[in-house]
């Protein structure tokens, strides 16, 4: 049995692989799915956040923070996690099935030009992957943050963004410290587009 100073070592060393390799493979990835957003938000549209178990608590996470504030005081900004509806995931999944707990929501919310983003450790979870094929049916942008190798979603989303680890809570950090660098160049796209429109007009 590993002592708890040699598991927290191994996790340091693990989590600052994993960012430096993210960051190495995805950063212009990131500040390309910020422009979506960005894009969307100034024309009136939404990004929808979804996952399971720990990645709809991410999901949560960053639609709160696109909702009320970041790092800075401005207007609030369209966005929905779609796992927080009781009655919406369980109405769908009694009458349906559980595959289809967000396709369907994304298909109800969800209109050409908003942004979809999944998230899934293991890139195989079949309600994220169909929510994807809906989203992107459906006309919306499609991103994901997914871990491993990817998995199905990386096929399924425009933008696939992979953190290339095996464990599930390393990847979870990676995956809300990813979130955190979308939600503050969101945060500077909007500003900077609000100064453009100040200026043009004074």
């Amino acid at each position: 049995m590993l002592d708890f100073r040699e598991i927290v070592e191994d996790a340091r060393r693990e989590h600052h692989r994993l960012v430096d390799a993210f960051l190495d493979l995805h950063a212009e990835d990131l500040a390309r799915l910020a422009e979506w957003c960005a894009d969307a938000l100034l024309h009136g549209g939404k990004v929808l956040f979804f996952g399971n178990g720990g990645s709809a608590a991410d999901a949560q996470h960053l639609a709160a923070e696109f909702v009320n504030r970041f790092d800075r005081e401005r207007p609030g900004l369209a966005a929905i996690a779609l796992a927080t509806d009781g009655s919406v995931l369980t109405s769908i999944a009694n009458d349906a099935e559980f595959s289809q707990v967000f396709s369907r929501q994304v298909q109800a919310l969800g209109r050409p030009g908003d942004v979809a983003v999944g998230i899934t450790t293991s890139g195989g979870s079949p309600n994220v992957l169909v929510a994807l094929r809906a989203a992107r049916g459906g006309g919306l942008r499609t991103a994901a943050l997914l871990g491993r190798e990817g998995g199905p979603a990386r096929a399924e989303a425009e933008l696939a963004l992979v953190v290339p680890g095996l464990e599930t809570a390393r990847i979870q950090e990676v995956h809300i410290l990813a979130g955190h660098l979308l939600c503050r160049r969101v945060e500077d796209l909007i500003e900077r587009a609000a100064e453009s429109r100040l200026t043009s007009s004074s």
